[in-house]
């Protein structure tokens, strides 16, 4: 799925609107054909603060009219629910949006976490913290060696 409406704002701008009132939404439809009806959703839109979504929404409604009654019995059911999602302004899919961006958000400082109370680095050391030396040692490789088993691990003797 694409996220549409947020061409050039780094994650911190797409933030700093969700506080202010932006949110994320879909559009759900339903395509029937006879016996055989389909309910899906459409691209993610990114609703800017103080925006409508009516202009996102309307084709959406539209096919929902046209494509969504006609499967018994559970098209009329899927199509009024959809047009009621598209009443309400779509279905908010904010926090899951905003999740997975912070997530991969490459400005983002990722090199420390808090977890439980326990900060915790995630940057590379010589030692994990079990107090074995994870640093791969070219010279002591055997470039042979076959087994698929073998750990990079260099456990101290």
């Amino acid at each position: 799925m694409q996220i549409k409406n947020i061409e050039g704002l780094r994650v911190s701008e797409i933030q700093q609107l969700v506080q202010q009132g932006g949110k994320f939404v879909v559009f759900p439809y339903t395509i029937s054909i006879i016996l055989a009806t389909f309910k899906r959703s459409s691209d993610i839109y990114f609703i800017r603060p103080g925006e409508g979504t009516i202009k996102y929404s309307i084709g959406f409604v539209l096919l929902n009219f046209i494509m969504g009654w006609w499967g018994i019995p559970w098209g009329p059911i899927y199509t009024l629910g959809a047009i009621g999602s598209h009443i309400s302004g779509g279905k908010k899919v904010t926090q899951e949006v905003l999740s997975e961006l912070i997530q991969n958000d490459p400005e983002a400082n990722t090199s420390t976490y808090n977890i439980n109370g326990n900060v915790s680095s995630n940057t590379a050391s010589n030692e994990n913290a079990y107090g074995i030396n994870n640093m791969s040692n070219s010279s002591n490789t055997d470039s042979n060696n076959t087994d698929s088993n073998a750990s990079d691990y260099n456990i101290p003797r």
